[in-house]
């Protein structure tokens, strides 16, 4: 039996190495990150760039991940039915809330994005299609939490990851917010991953009511927010209608 291909290891090595950073990287850190010479390294970005895998920033030189990739990586939502329902739903929530839209489902202990609209401004973003979220810091992870779509994993003993001094770290904690978003059938994170973040989302039901899904509309706290730290109550409205709407369309009779 014939053994792996190293120059095939070695692109997947990469392309990890870019999908698993916030930023850019330059040809010495990928280099130096895996154990490669510079030109060994320099002609597996070549060839993934000449494909469309990897994207060469014209002003620094650095690599990303590509455009081409990103179609691969997340073909197959496009027939996922979810998606499909919610997209017209999400660019129009977005457009009237004037903040970013992500629409998430379970996926082994995390929430993983399967459509991110984009704030329409021109501050730059990053898409987040295909990220995994912690179901315990996320808006759209705790709904899908308190409403069963997602099972509540044992507890470490250390308690669940601090993202920042916000973030929910014990059973105890949580189990009382999930006990607060069933009963408010909403949830919100307010700087619980990151500071100066927060993030409102509803379920999303689909036939027989079940959860399958979340919506949530995501930004500075002080745009969603109000002064004493609550939502504001117009963007609640706003995600609340949608997340009917996307119910609607996949079949939750009591929508």
């Amino acid at each position: 039996m014939a053994g792996p291909v190293q120059s095939i290891e070695r692109a997947a090595a990469i392309l990890r190495l870019l999908a698993g950073g916030p930023r850019r990287l330059g040809l010495g850190e990928v280099a130096a990150s895996l154990g490669l010479a510079k030109g060994t390294a320099h002609g597996i970005l070549r060839t993934l760039q000449h494909v469309d895998f990897v994207e060469q920033d014209a002003a620094t030189g650095k690599y990303q991940l590509g455009a081409a990739l990103l179609h691969l990586g997340t073909s197959y939502l496009d027939v996922n039915e979810l998606r499909s329902r919610s997209i017209n739903w999400a660019d129009a929530l977005a457009a009237r809330s004037e903040e970013a839209v992500r629409l998430g489902t379970p996926l082994e202990g995390q929430v993983l994005v399967v459509h991110h609209v984009f704030r329409p401004d021109d501050t730059l973003q990053t898409l987040d299609v295909g990220a995994l979220l912690p179901l315990h810091a996320s808006s759209l992870g705790k709904v899908l939490l308190a409403f069963g779509a997602a099972p509540m994993e044992a507890v470490p003993e250390a308690g669940f990851d601090a993202y920042t001094r916000h973030t929910l770290t014990t059973a105890v904690q949580l189990t009382r917010a999930l006990a607060e978003i069933r009963e408010l059938g909403w949830g919100a994170e307010v700087q619980e991953m990151s500071m100066g973040e927060a993030g409102i989302a509803a379920p999303i039901r689909g036939q027989g009511g079940l959860v399958v899904g979340a919506i949530c509309v995501s930004g500075p706290v002080e745009r969603i927010c109000d002064s004493q730290g609550r939502p504001r109550p117009s963007l609640l409205t706003l995600l609340r209608e949608a997340a009917r709407a996307i119910s609607r369309d996949l079949g939750a009779a009591r929508w």
